[in-house]
């Protein structure tokens, strides 16, 4: 049953992104708003990620950070080619906090 419910809650996730994305609505996801997101993309995704920019660093510093380990094992930031393992590294490469964990 708690498969299920997880299942659910993925789904619900993507299609609010879906909806949202398309619409010029600014929204965020734990608190990062949307060009928080896309300015940390290419930190956390792909074979040879880059290190966090200062864009990317000055909307980690506002995220909920508890927020992101929600999502750490749920299978939905791979959906997206996003790496959960360097997303929980970003608040650390940015100074944000000395250490992260979940």
């Amino acid at each position: 049953m708690e498969a299920y419910k997880k299942k659910v809650m993925i789904v619900v996730m993507m299609v609010l992104g879906i909806v949202m994305s398309g619409s010029n609505a600014q929204y965020s996801f734990c608190r990062m708003p949307k060009d928080g997101l896309k300015s940390c993309l290419a930190s956390v995704s792909g074979d040879n990620p880059v290190d966090p920019t200062s864009d990317c660093c000055l909307a980690i510093a506002k995220a909920d950070l508890q927020c992101f380990c929600r999502y750490k094992d749920s299978g939905l930031l791979s959906i997206y080619g996003v790496d959960p393992n360097k997303c929980m590294e970003l608040p650390v490469k940015c100074k944000v906090v000395d250490s992260f964990h979940c």
